[in-house]
C-alpha cells in the first residue's frame, strides 16, 4: 500500500510518499516559498533528484501538482500512475474538542477543521487549503485527517481545565489541548514495545521528552496521555528555541503598557522573539549555545541552564503526579542527537532511581536504552516518525 503523507504549512508542504506497513519511504521532499517564488526538492531511492528547482507555486495547488508530477515522472517517479498511490494522509494541528482520533476527511470534517481556526490559526488554515489541493487533483481518492492535539484528549479534567472563570471552557471551550500528539503516540507505543508491556500497557508510567525548535513533555499511563506541557496553543510549556513557554501573564500587561506594543506585536515577540534565542541573544539552534557557552558566553550558559532546569521540573512534576515513572524517552532533533544534553538534564533526577550510562549514552538517532542495567528507570532514546504514524491511521481509515 502506498499512503501519500502531506504537512502543509502556510508558505511550505512536506510530503512522504510510505508503505504504512514497513515504514519504508519511496519518495519526500518539501515544496518551500509557496505564494513568492516556489522551490521544490524531491529525494527518491536516498538520493537528491531535485534540489531546491525554481517552480510556479502561486497556491499549494501546484505545489501538490509539482509532488504528483515527480512521483509518477518517467524519468524518477516511484510509481506508474496515481492510482498506485492508495490514500492521502494530512496533518492537521488543532481538532479541538470534536476529534479524539483521526478521521476520514469529508464535509463535516473540513467544517470542523475551519470551526478550529481560531485555536490554530497560523496552521489549521494551511492543513485545510493542503486537503482542498488534494481533493482537487486526486478526485475520489481518500483523504484523511490526523490531528495534533487528538492524542492528549484523554487527559483528566484536572490536567486540562485552566484556573479562570469556567464560563470561558463552556462557551468558548478554553482549556488544555496540547501538541506534538502524533510524536507523542508513536513514541508510547515504542516505549511499551521496549518494555516488552505492548501487551499489557496497564499502570505503565512513561515521560517523553520531545525536544526540538518547538519542545513538549507528555506524561502517559497506560499507553494514554494524562498531562502535557503545551496548553492551547503551542507557546505554553518548557521554553523553546523562539517560544517563552510558561510565563506570567503580568509581564504581558507590563510589557504591552511600557512600551505601547498592542496584541499582536507583543504575540510575536513571545512566539519568534524569546526563548532559548531571547536569553541568549546568540541563536535558537542549541548547536550555536554550546558553541558560545563555550567560548564564554554567559547568557548562552543561561539560555542552556534554563532550559535543562524546566525539563527537568516538568519530568519531577509528572513522576509526582503519576505516582512515580518506569520509563523517560528522548525524542526530537535535541533529544535524540543531544548527548551531552540528555546528561544535563538527568543531573539531579537521581532520586527517582534514574542511572544513565555514560557509554550507552553516546548515541545519536538510534532507538535505545541508554540507562544503566540496575537503574529503576528505563531512560531511552527513541527517533520519533510522525509520518508514519500518520500513514498507518490513513490506510487503517481508508480500506
Amino acid at each position: 500500500m502506498n499512503i501519500l503523507v502531506i504537512n502543509a504549512g502556510s508558505s511550505s508542504l512536506k510530503y512522504q510518499l510510505m508503505d504504512p506497513d514497513t515504514g519504508a519511504v519511496s519518495a519526500k521532499g518539501i515544496c518551500e516559498r509557496i505564494g513568492i517564488d516556489g522551490k521544490f526538492t524531491y529525494k527518491a531511492g536516498g538520493k537528491t533528484i531535485i534540489d531546491a528547482q525554481e517552480i510556479p507555486m502561486p497556491t499549494h495547488s501546484e505545489a501538490i501538482e509539482a509532488v504528483l508530477g515527480a512521483l509518477v515522472s518517467p524519468e524518477h517517479g516511484v510509481v506508474a500512475s496515481m492510482d498506485e498511490i492508495d490514500a492521502v494522509g494530512h496533518r492537521v494541528l488543532h481538532g479541538g474538542m470534536e476529534f479524539t482520533e483521526s478521521c476520514l476527511v469529508d464535509e463535516a470534517c473540513k467544517a470542523a477543521i475551519r470551526k478550529c481556526i481560531p485555536l490554530g490559526p497560523l496552521h489549521n488554515p494551511a492543513n485545510l487549503t493542503g486537503i482542498e489541493a488534494c481533493e482537487k487533483a486526486m478526485p475520489g481518492k481518500p483523504q484523511v485527517a490526523v490531528f495534533d492535539t487528538a492524542f492528549h484528549m484523554t487527559m483528566p479534567a484536572e490536567a486540562y481545565t485552566y484556573a479562570i472563570p469556567y464560563e470561558y471552557y463552556e462557551k468558548d471551550e478554553v482549556r488544555r489541548y496540547g501538541f506534538h500528539g502524533t510524536s507523542h503516540r508513536y513514541i508510547s507505543g515504542r516505549a511499551l514495545d521496549m518494555l516488552g508491556k505492548t501487551e499489557n500497557p496497564e499502570g505503565v508510567r512513561v515521560i517523553n521528552c520531545h525536544l526540538g525548535n518547538g519542545s513538549s513533555l507528555c506524561a502517559m499511563v497506560g499507553g494514554k496521555c494524562v498531562d502535557t506541557t503545551m496548553g492551547l496553543g503551542p507557546l505554553a510549556g518548557i521554553p523553546m528555541g523562539t517560544r517563552c513557554g510558561d510565563i506570567d501573564g503580568t509581564i504581558i500587561e507590563f510589557l504591552m503598557d511600557k512600551y505601547g506594543y498592542d496584541i499582536k506585536q507583543m504575540m510575536n515577540i513571545l512566539n519568534k522573539k524569546s526563548g532559548v534565542l531571547g536569553i541568549s541573544g546568540v541563536s535558537s539552534d542549541f548547536r550555536d549555545l554550546e558553541a558560545a557557552a563555550e567560548n564564554g558566553n554567559t547568557r548562552a550558559k543561561l539560555a542552556l541552564d534554563k532550559f535543562f532546569y524546566e525539563v527537568r521540573k516538568s519530568i519531577g512534576a509528572y513522576a509526582a503526579a503519576m505516582g512515580g515513572v518506569d520509563a523517560i524517552v528522548f525524542t526530537g532533533g535535541i533529544g535524540e542527537n543531544g548527548i551531552a544534553n540528555r546528561k544535563r538534564i538527568m543531573k539531579g533526577l537521581e532520586y527517582l532511581g534514574c542511572q544513565i550510562d555514560d557509554e550507552k549514552n553516546n548515541v545519536r538517532g538510534k532507538e535505545t536504552i541508554i540507562s544503566t542495567d540496575d537503574s529503576s528507570v528505563k531512560i531511552m532514546v527513541i527517533p520519533t516518525n510522525e509520518e508514519l504514524m500518520i500513514a498507518k491511521d490513513t490506510a487503517a481509515l481508508a480500506k
